[in-house]
C-alpha cells in the first residue's frame, strides 16, 4: 500500500486543491479525546493529521503549545500510549497522520525501533524540528526502508544549498515556516511569503505545506493559493484549551466547527481557481 500522505498529496494535486492540516498533540487534554478529535477533524474536512508528541523542552513551539505539551504530560502521556491509541484509531480511520516529535525522543528509543513502532502503530511519517537534515542519516535509512516519510522544515532564513539538500532528503512533503521563530498565531502573514515558497517549489515536485502562524480562514485562504498544504496548530490547539473543562461533545463540537471553517477557506481556495 502507498504512504497515505504520498497518496493524499497525490488526489487532492489531481483535484485542484490545497491540504488542510490541523495539528494537535497527543493527550491533549487525554488520548480517548485525541482519537475522538482526530476523527471529528476528518469528518469536518482535515485531509493529514499532524500530532505532537508531548515533550518537556519544546525546541520551536510557542506557549500555547507548550502548555498543550505539559497538561498531555501531566495527563500520563507516554510514547507507548499514543502508540496504543494510534492502534485503536486505525480501526475507524485511514486519514494521514505525522508525528511531530523531538529527536531525544526518537535517539532515547532507539532510532530504528521508533520509526518500526510508529509505522506499526500506524503513523505514515515524522516531523523532527531540532534534527538537522545533515544530522539525519540514522533517520532517514530506517524511513525509506519502511516507506516511513521524513519531513524536514525550510525557513525564510534558511540559505538556498541547504533548501536543496533539505528538499532532496524530504518525503511526503516539505514544510515551510511562514516566520522566522516560534509556533503562534499571527495577525497577518510575511508580505514575501508567495515568493518564498515559489522558491522552494521552484526546487522540487515534493509538495510544500506552509505552518506556523496560520490561524483564520482568510490566511488559510492566502496559502493555499500558494502552497500544497495550509498547516494550522496553535489556533486549534487554543481552543482545545478554552473548551477542555467542558464535555467531550462540546469539546469535539467546539473544535469541529472552528476546524470546519479553517477547512473551507482552504479548500474554497483552490475550487475558485485561485
Amino acid at each position: 500500500m502507498a504512504n497515505r500522505v504520498v497518496a493524499r498529496f497525490a488526489g487532492l494535486r489531481v483535484r485542484g486543491q490545497a491540504a488542510f492540516m490541523p495539528f494537535i498533540t497527543a493527550g491533549d487534554p487525554d488520548l480517548e479525546t485525541t482519537r475522538a478529535l482526530i476523527l471529528e477533524l476528518e469528518r469536518r474536512g482535515a485531509d493529514l493529521i499532524e500530532l505532537g508528541f508531548p515533550f518537556t523542552d519544546p525546541i520551536a513551539d510557542g506557549l500555547t503549545i507548550q502548555n498543550s505539551f505539559s497538561r498531555a504530560l501531566a495527563a500520563g502521556t507516554t510514547v507507548d500510549s499514543i502508540f496504543v491509541m494510534l492502534r485503536a484509531l486505525r480501526k475507524r480511520s485511514e486519514i494521514p497522520i505525522l508525528a511531530m516529535v523531538s529527536y531525544s525522543i526518537i535517539s532515547r528509543r532507539r532510532t530504528e525501533r521508533f520509526v518500526a513502532e510508529a509505522s506499526a502503530a500506524g503513523a505514515d511519517g515524522v516531523i523532527i524540528p531540532d534534527l538537522p537534515v545533515e544530522e539525519a542519516a540514522e533517520v532517514i535509512a530506517p524511513a525509506r526502508a519502511r516507506d516511513f516519510c521524513t519531513v524536514f522544515l525550510v525557513a525564510p532564513t534558511t540559505p538556498p544549498e541547504r533548501v536543496r539538500r533539505i528538499v532532496a532528503e524530504s518525503t511526503g512533503f516539505i514544510y515551510y515556516i511562514s516566520v522566522a521563530g516560534v509556533t503562534g498565531a499571527r495577525d497577518r502573514l510575511p508580505d514575501d511569503l508567495r515568493e518564498h515558497v515559489a522558491q522552494v517549489k521552484a526546487m522540487t515536485a515534493t509538495p510544500v505545506a506552509v505552518g506556523f502562524g496560520v490561524s483564520t480562514p482568510a490566511q488559510a485562504r492566502a496559502v493555499a493559493q500558494i502552497a500544497d498544504g495550509v498547516i494550522v496548530g496553535s489556533a486549534i490547539v487554543q481552543v482545545i484549551a478554552e473548551n477542555a473543562g467542558r464535555s467531550h461533545a462540546t469539546l469535539r463540537r467546539k473544535v469541529g466547527d472552528f476546524a470546519a471553517v479553517l477547512a473551507e477557506g482552504v479548500k474554497t481556495a483552490r475550487r475558485a481557481g485561485l
